[in-house]
């Protein structure tokens, strides 16, 4: 970047030089050639008025101007004198542009260049009252000739301001890159680095990915020791009850008790194994286009109620569906884990007798999916945090009833792949109730 920023200094320091020469050649010639034509005019207006031309051609044969050509033309071209070249040796002038112009309009100016000589030739041009024509030129510098002596000049300014520019871009770059530098160096410290009021929106985005990348190391450490000690806790439960069994420590009477605690603790484990295996599927599908399908929400919960008929009675908990068909656009597999999740999670943490109600309802462009029920509810205080990967608010009867912690993480993913809105409502001792807006698939039928 700095290499960059140097070449572009000294790219616009000698592009401006060499526009700089060139402009200023052109003013400088544009005023010479009217300084030229000037005098030019001026000396033909003495010549006239002199009388020189008028006399007999014995009297201005003999004339003598140093540094200027004197022409006289008659009206049909032909040189009558030339004090420079020997008129014998020159063709009909009446078809120069200035005579013409002269002839036309009483006076005319031209510039003519000199191949051989490398030199512009000046020419003007007056009528005379007899009709001749008198026309004075003089040699002069040519455009190329100043812009050629201006070079050396220009050349070594151009050398000159070359060094400022390879001090000074270095001097700027080296200031420019300063608070860049200071903050790959100080990126946790948050007002320390004086940036530029241009620099700001840069900053904050790339303070925000920091923290962003930051915060993802640490849960994904969280995630990491969080799942070490979950799967710990039931393979050291496994591996103790069949070592007793092994080394006949156990009772014949207390094997089957025994092998009862190894199948819950392996049951646990495949559990929460599963549950990371999907954890870490939906992750990866965050950086992927999600496939959509119009789903009957209400037919998948039905199925759903009914799968989960007998755990609920198991707990001795009312499983029940309400509602009416409607239509989301979604993800099968995933609709199917969210209605699973959440009413597992209803049946797990309820208490003896308690209920369980499943709600599919069309709310004009939403859908709604609730799921309430009578239990344990959740203080307010852990309200923001049940939705955490391994987070319990009650890690006694999570592990009791066989909670992995994980089911509302993947409710959460999934609901933020599907853009649907997620809603917890909970008072402890009188029961839970989440809420999901889905899309609605007949959204436009709706509306009609």
């Amino acid at each position: 970047m700095k290499n960059k920023i140097q070449r572009e200094f000294i790219l616009v320091a000698l592009s401006s030089i060499l526009l700089t020469t060139v402009l200023v050649t052109a003013v400088f010639y544009g005023f010479f050639r009217n300084e030229i034509v000037d005098e030019l005019r001026t000396c033909a207006r003495v010549i006239q008025s002199a009388g020189v031309f008028e006399g007999q051609e014995e009297d201005y044969t003999k004339l003598g101007i140093d540094a200027l050509r004197v022409t006289l033309i008659g009206e049909d071209g032909t040189v009558l004198y030339d004090n420079d070249v020997a008129i014998g040796g020159l063709d009909n002038h009446g078809d120069r542009p200035e005579v013409e112009q002269a002839s036309e309009q009483g006076e005319g100016q031209a510039v003519r260049r000199s191949n051989t000589l490398d030199r512009d030739a000046f020419y003007y041009a007056v009528q005379q009252e007899d009709g001749t024509v008198l026309r004075v030129a003089k040699e002069a510098s040519s455009v190329w000739d100043i812009f050629r002596s201006a070079l050396p000049i220009s050349l070594a300014l151009a050398l000159l301001i070359l060094i400022l520019c390879i001090l000074l871009s270095a001097r700027a770059t080296k200031s420019l890159m300063a608070p860049i530098t200071q903050l790959a160096e100080h990126l946790d410290e948050e007002e320390a680095i004086p940036v530029y009021k241009e620099m700001i929106p840069f900053v904050n985005t790339i303070r925000k990915q920091h923290d962003d990348i930051m915060r993802n190391a640490k849960m994904r450490q969280d995630f990491t020791a969080n799942v070490s000690h979950e799967l710990k806790t039931p393979l050291t439960s496994i591996s103790g009850y069949a070592e007793l069994i092994e080394h006949n420590m156990v009772s014949q009477t207390d094997i089957p008790r025994f092998a009862g605690e190894i199948h819950r603790s392996a049951t646990r484990l495949l559990t929460t194994i599963n549950d990371i295996i999907k954890l870490s599927e939906l992750d990866v599908m965050e950086t992927t286009t999600l496939v959509l399908d119009r789903l009957p929400l209400y037919q998948m919960a039905e199925n759903c109620v009914d799968m989960l008929q007998v755990n609920a009675e198991k707990h001795q908990v009312t499983l029940k569906l309400e509602g009416e068909p409607a239509y989301i656009m979604g993800n099968r597999e995933m609709v199917d884990e969210v209605l699973y999740n959440l009413c597992d999670n209803a049946i797990r943490y309820n208490n003896i007798d308690g209920s369980v109600t499943v709600r599919v309802e069309p709310k004009g462009e939403k859908v709604c999916l609730c799921v309430e029920d009578t239990g344990i509810g959740i203080p307010e205080k852990h309200q923001s945090h049940v939705f955490e990967r391994f987070y319990r608010v009650d890690k006694s009867r999570s592990k009791a009833t066989g909670g992995t912690g994980l089911g509302l993480a993947i409710v959460k993913h999934i609901v933020a792949q599907h853009e649907a809105e997620l809603k917890l409502e909970s008072e402890p001792g009188k029961g839970t109730r989440i809420t999901i807006l889905f899309e609605n698939a007949d959204k436009d039928d709706t509306m009609n």
